[in-house]
């Protein structure tokens, strides 16, 4: 942190992370440095009868209005035996056929809704893990089994150049097509690892896919939309 703060020191920092952070000496911590937090919260009796009167009207609408989820939140101040000193606390409460789930999240943001904290900053950590998942586990960025440090890095370089072809090809499809919110390993399977012919010639490389290719029409829009663009002649 202090290393960030040297480069820039005037940024807002906002630390999320799930009930493994929530940890006495890391709230702490956030709070004598200036830092803004959203952690989980293991829930616990205490923390449950606090907001139990929110919980039994998400119940009571669910049963009422005879829906599969009803959905709401609530906030609180709560202290825990390890805790410096008490602090906000928002629970996301929703009612199904199966039964109530209630899960918290500690915070010291102020004047922003209990919605906004759980849904928008809290729950945004969730797509944050998926592109890292995107990046380890679908582009085999973990592959760092070389001996020198720098081979290592050079090959992170290139799985990231990689992420970055594949999130570009990602973002040229049309939205109306299903593959427009694939996962990366979709795209390969299903754009990538197609069997054609390689016609190589003196001024260009062709390949002539099959003619019952499933994406056929796909395949020449993306052609088109990544085909480098002509640089505009210098004045």
């Amino acid at each position: 942190m202090r290393r960030i703060r040297t480069r820039w020191p005037l940024t807002h920092i906002t630390i999320r992370g799930d009930s493994h952070y929530a940890r006495p000496e890391a709230m702490d911590f956030c709070e004598q440095n200036g830092l803004s937090y959203i952690v989980g919260l293991a829930g616990t009796r205490p923390l449950t009868t606090k907001v139990q009167d929110v919980a039994d009207a998400v119940r009571t609408q669910r049963a009422l209005e005879d829906r599969e989820v009803v959905r709401g939140f609530a906030e609180t101040t709560h202290r825990a035996r390890s805790w410096s000193c008490e602090r906000r606390v928002v629970a996301r409460i929703e009612a199904t056929r199966l039964g109530l789930d209630i899960r918290f999240v500690v915070t010291n943001l102020t004047g922003t809704s209990p919605r906004v904290v759980y849904e928008s900053l809290y729950c945004a950590r969730g797509q944050a893990e998926n592109w890292i998942k995107f990046h380890k586990a679908q582009l085999a960025s973990d592959r760092t089994s070389c001996r020198r440090a720098v081979a290592n890095q050079v090959r992170l370089v290139l799985h990231t150049a990689a992420y970055w072809l594949m999130l570009a090809m990602r973002e040229a499809i049309p939205a109306t097509r299903d593959l427009a919110r694939a996962e990366f390993v979709t795209l390969r399977l299903r754009l990538l690892k197609i069997a054609v012919r390689v016609q190589e010639s003196t001024s260009r490389i062709r390949l002539a896919f099959a003619s019952c290719c499933p994406e056929a029409d796909l395949v020449r829009r993306l052609a088109g939309a990544l085909a480098p663009r002509p640089r505009a002649a210098s004045p």
